[in-house]
C-alpha cells in the first residue's frame, strides 16, 4: 500500500506531498525532511529503493526534480517505481512546462491513479480525461 508521494526539488523543497494515512502535521514535517535528506543524498549509482523506518522509500529523479513514495513492506517496488514514471508521462502529456503553479490539477491526476494508497489506473487517456472534460468546460 502507497502511505505517502512527495515532489521535491535539489535543494530539499517540498513541493508536493499527498498522504494516503492519517499523520499529524507536526511529524508530516519531521518525515519529510528525514526522507528528503536521505534520497537526496544519495549516488545515482545507487538503488532507487531504499528502507526507512516502517516504509520502504521508491524514488526516482527527473531533471531537477525528485518523486518519493513511501510504501508497506509488502508492496512491490518496481511496480512503484513504473507507477512514478508513468505519473511523470502523463505530466508530461497534460503540461507542456510548468506545473509547480498547477498544483491542483497534480493532485487530480494523482486522485486518479491512486485511491486510498491503492493504484487504480494507469491508463494515460483514461487518467487525463476527468481535466480534459474541466478544461472543455472551462473554454466553453
Amino acid at each position: 500500500m502507497i502511505k505517502f508521494l512527495l515532489m521535491v526539488n535539489k535543494q530539499g523543497q517540498t513541493r508536493l506531498s499527498k498522504y494516503y494515512e492519517a499523520v499529524d502535521l507536526g511529524k508530516r514535517a519531521a518525515l519529510e525532511a528525514d526522507v528528503v535528506r536521505g534520497c537526496l543524498a544519495r549516488r545515482k549509482e545507487e538503488c532507487s529503493f531504499v528502507e526507512y523506518k516502517d516504509y520502504k522509500l521508491v524514488y526516482r529523479q527527473y531533471a531537477a526534480l525528485f518523486i518519493v513514495v513511501g510504501v508497506t513492506e509488502n508492496e512491490n517496488e518496481l511496480s512503484i517505481y513504473e507507477l512514478v514514471h508513468n505519473f511523470v508521462e502523463v505530466l508530461d502529456k497534460y503540461f507542456s512546462r510548468v506545473i509547480m503553479f498547477n498544483l491542483d490539477k497534480v493532485h487530480i491526476i494523482l486522485d486518479e491513479m491512486i485511491l486510498n494508497g491503492h493504484i487504480v489506473e494507469t491508463n494515460k487517456n483514461r487518467i487525463l480525461a476527468p481535466l480534459l472534460a474541466l478544461d472543455k468546460m472551462t473554454e466553453s
